[in-house]
């Protein structure tokens, strides 16, 4: 393994294992609001004092200056111990002294760095499992129009063109449009890994179309069917495992693009309801408040998708030239 796909693996396991601890990590309830505490700037921790002591990790507390200017100051008077292992909690501060926001707060209070880790789960989860599924779905329709060619490979790739030729994410706009607005977080998400699977399947199937009928005529095979293996036998045993490297190489690359689909179906409404905690429904939590210019704290599940997107790229950055581009679905 490279360095920059060890690199990579190393980035996304970071990423998937931050959304796999988020009950530790997070020490707050991720969809809680803290009445006062609207677009609250990040606490960072700290060892120094204000007469320059050193000490236990701690943080000062917020105090609202101007409600209307959501004007916070420090509360340098009275210091809060962070306490590590408590309450279910990695790390938490008294709650007498108010909640404690790495990262800071949104603007209704929530926060920030609570959701973006719970938003872990369910965005890169939904990216996975779609990307696997659409993987899964294009290795079987192109296998099968490879191996058996004919009318069935011209029909089933006539459907992989179609597909192909309309623009993604505006199928997958088109299609959520078209349910209820209003689901639970559990519907939405079946839904949107069905319409990317339904989306994203003819790119993997192109592909494994090509391997499998360039290799159905060579000397393995034939030899395979001499000894009387039948043809789903050859083509799962003997021609797919060929066409292993380009699959891996898809589904690497539709996962960013699949998180970045989410994020924007969420973004302009038609993703994950409220008060689900999700990469997109934070953006899109700071859009309709426009207040990015004044708390770009609220951009952290943005630089949590441009890791995504680093990481995947550093795993395929030696991809074969003809592999899928970046923004296939985006």
């Amino acid at each position: 393994m490279t360095r920059g796909r060890a690199a990579g693996l190393a980035l996304l396991l970071c990423v998937a294992g931050a959304g796999a601890a988020a009950p530790i990590l997070a020490p707050n309830d991720p969809i809680r609001q803290f009445p006062g505490y609207e677009a609250a700037p990040p606490m960072p921790p700290r060892v120094v004092h204000s007469d320059g002591r050193l000490g236990a990790p701690f943080v000062y507390p917020l105090r609202l200056v101007d409600r209307r200017e959501r004007r916070y100051e420090e509360d340098r008077s009275r210091p809060a111990r962070i306490r590590f292992l408590s309450g279910g909690s990695l790390a938490s501060i008294d709650p007498s002294y108010g909640p404690w926001f790495p990262l800071g707060g949104d603007p209704i209070g929530r926060d920030v760095l609570a959701r973006s880790l719970y938003g872990t789960r369910i965005s890169l989860g939904l990216a996975l499992l779609a990307s696997l599924g659409a993987v899964l779905l294009g290795a079987l329709v192109g296998g099968t129009a490879g191996f058996v060619g004919g009318r069935a490979d011209g029909l089933l790739m006539g459907i992989a063109d179609f597909v192909l030729i309309l623009p993604a994410i505006y199928v997958v706009l088109a299609l959520r449009a078209a349910l209820p607005l209003v689901l639970s977080v559990g519907e939405v998400f079946w839904a949107l890994a069905l319409f990317l699977i339904l989306a994203g399947w003819p790119v993997a199937a192109r592909g494994v179309r090509g391997i499998v009928a360039a290799e159905r005529g060579k000397a393995y095979a034939e030899a395979a069917h001499a000894m009387g293996a039948g043809p789903l036998r050859i083509l799962v045993r003997h021609l797919l495992p060929s066409a292993r490297p380009f699959l891996a190489v898809t589904w690497t690359m539709m996962v960013p693009a699949f998180v970045l689909t989410e994020s924007t179906l969420t973004l302009v409404g038609l993703g994950f309801p409220v008060p689900a905690a999700t990469w997109g429904a934070t953006l899109r939590d700071g859009w309709q408040a426009g207040a990015f210019a004044e708390a770009p704290w609220l951009m952290t599940p943005a630089a949590a998708i441009v890791l995504t997107v680093l990481a995947l790229h550093l795993m395929t950055g030696d991809r074969a030239p003809g592999g899928p581009r970046p923004g296939t679905f985006s």
